[in-house]
């Protein structure tokens, strides 16, 4: 996908782009069908707590699965589609590293949303807009069933965070909330938002699902950074003369596999 200059210079002033259409109907059909399966195999973990971040709520859900890689060959060819790499080049410059994926599912009418923070906070890489999240709408994502709000500029600032007792294992800041923008997208819309832009999403307050599909990725200048116990060089590179496919990381070839997987499902 290409981007205006105006929308790369956006995203480089105050941190997010919004793009209602970046993923087709038939990619989103195929992946409410893994999403399902994987939910369905009890694999999405509810991370929402009564408030002492111990206690698993039974009033709400947050359901997550991270990383999703390891349990779906569909998810893991995703970010080697095209256009997902071109797209992060034009933001955060070439080449691309993929950091992590994820999904939070928020169930109908008792969706717990997720508290303000920046994922800055998490993964200390030295340019807070030298890493950027993707997220997909699943599904129509809005301000009633709790769309994925932003700070823009938020990433000149970096926020003191504290542990959240309201999930078993995130992290919250209070940035000034007077200053957010919701981000309503229809399926197949995507958010990218720089690391250091803080943001939260809120609760699912109807009566159907509502579920986001989060990609981090890092310019290749931050390949020596620590993650998880190993350099972020050592996860795939989507560009760049590095980038084997996911050959050199999965042992088998993932780029171009992405259409055939779409197929696979539908």
């Amino acid at each position: 996908m290409k981007f205006s200059p105006q929308q790369v210079e956006r995203f480089r002033e105050e941190g997010w782009l919004g793009v209602s259409e970046f993923w087709s109907d038939r990619e989103i059909a195929a992946m409410r069908v893994e999403l399902q399966s994987l939910r369905d195999a009890g694999l999405l973990h509810n991370v929402s707590t009564e408030g002492d971040g111990t206690t698993y709520s039974k009033r709400t859900a947050n359901l997550q699965l991270c990383p999703m890689y390891p349990h779906s060959r569909f998810f893991r060819a995703m970010p080697f589609a095209d256009k997902v790499a071109e797209a992060i080049g034009q933001l955060i410059g070439d080449p691309v590293i993929l950091h992590l994926d994820q999904v939070f599912l928020k169930p109908a009418g008792h969706g717990a949303g997720t508290n303000w923070h920046q994922d800055n906070a998490y993964f200390r890489i030295p340019d807070p807009l030298g890493g950027t999240a993707m997220w997909t709408a699943v599904h129509d994502a809005t301000v009633a069933n709790g769309t994925i709000r932003v700070i823009p500029g938020s990433y000149r600032v970096e926020y003191e965070h504290s542990r959240d007792p309201f999930s078993d294992h995130h992290i919250r800041c209070y940035p000034p909330e007077e200053d957010a923008v919701s981000i309503e997208l229809p399926a197949g819309g995507v958010a990218f938002f720089a690391y250091g832009v803080a943001h939260a999403t809120g609760a699912n307050k109807t009566d159907s699902d509502r579920a986001g599909i989060a990609h981090h990725f890092v310019n290749g200048s931050m390949k020596d950074i620590r993650w998880r116990k190993k350099k972020l060089s050592e996860n795939p590179w989507l560009s760049g003369p590095a980038a084997s496919g996911g050959e050199r990381e999965y042992c088998e070839r993932i780029s171009g596999t992405w259409e055939r997987e779409v197929e696979r499902l539908l």
